[in-house]
C-alpha cells in the first residue's frame, strides 16, 4: 500500500461524491423501467451505471482522495446496484428469477459476513480484483438481459436472439465467478480478524 493509500481523505471526497451520484441515478431507472415502459432507456442507464464503477476508484488514486469511507461505500454501492438492478430486470421478466435468486444469494451472503466482521473487529478486507471482474460481468450481464427482451411476450428480432445467447454466456461465467470468489475471500477473512484481534489486545 503506497503512502497516499494509507492517508484517510475524509468522506468529503471527488470519488466518494461520484458513488453517491451512482446511486442516486437507481431509483431514476427504476422509474424508467416500471413507470415509463422505456426498457431500452433504463437497460442503457443500468449499463452506465455498471460501466462507471471503475471511475470512483481512479479518481481517489488519481486525486490522492482514498478514503476510509470510500473504501467501505464503493462495494456497498456497487452490492446495492446489483441487487437492486437484478431484482428489477427479474420482476420485468428480463431474466428468470433462479438466475437472480442465485446473484442475490451471494450479494446477501457477502452483506452479512461483511457486518459479521465488523461486528467482531476484523480488520478491513481489500476488495478482490477477481470480486471487481465478477461484478463488472454481472452490471454488464443484466441491462443485456433487458435490452434483448421484450413486454408481453413479442418474438425477439433476430440480434436480440443473438446478444440474448451471448447475455448467457457473459452472465453465467459471472455468476459462476462471483461464487468462487466468495470462497477466495474465507482465508483473507480469516486474516483480517486475527490482525484485528491483535490490534485490540496491543491497544
Amino acid at each position: 500500500m503506497s503512502e497516499s493509500e494509507s492517508v484517510d481523505a475524509g468522506w468529503f471526497t471527488w470519488p466518494n461524491v461520484i458513488t453517491l451520484a451512482r446511486l442516486a441515478f437507481l431509483p431514476v431507472f427504476f422509474w424508467l423501467l416500471f413507470g415509463t415502459g422505456h426498457r431500452a432507456v433504463a437497460a442503457w442507464l443500468l449499463a452506465t451505471l455498471g460501466a462507471t464503477d471503475w471511475i470512483d476508484g481512479f479518481v481517489a488514486r488519481r486525486l490522492h482522495q482514498v478514503s476510509n469511507v470510500g473504501k467501505i461505500l464503493d462495494p456497498s454501492a456497487d452490492r446495492v446496484l446489483v441487487i437492486g438492478g437484478l431484482v428489477a430486470v427479474a420482476a420485468a421478466g428480463g431474466v428468470p428469477w433462479w438466475f437472480a435468486l442465485a446473484t442475490l444469494a451471494r450479494e446477501v451472503i457477502v452483506s452479512v459476513l461483511t457486518l459479521t466482521l465488523a461486528a467482531l473487529g476484523a480488520a478491513r478486507i481489500n476488495v478482490l480484483w477477481w470480486g471487481k471482474v465478477s461484478t463488472f460481468a454481472l452490471m454488464t450481464t443484466f441491462p443485456l438481459f433487458l435490452l434483448t427482451s421484450n413486454a408481453h411476450h413479442v418474438a425477439l428480432s433476430t440480434w436480440q436472439r443473438d446478444a440474448r445467447d451471448a447475455c448467457w454466456v457473459i452472465g453465467v461465467m459471472g455468476l459462476t465467478l462471483s461464487w468462487l470468489v466468495l470462497a477466495g475471500y474465507v482465508r483473507p477473512a480469516l486474516a483480517a480478524l486475527r490482525a484485528g484481534r491483535q490490534g485490540r489486545r496491543i491497544l
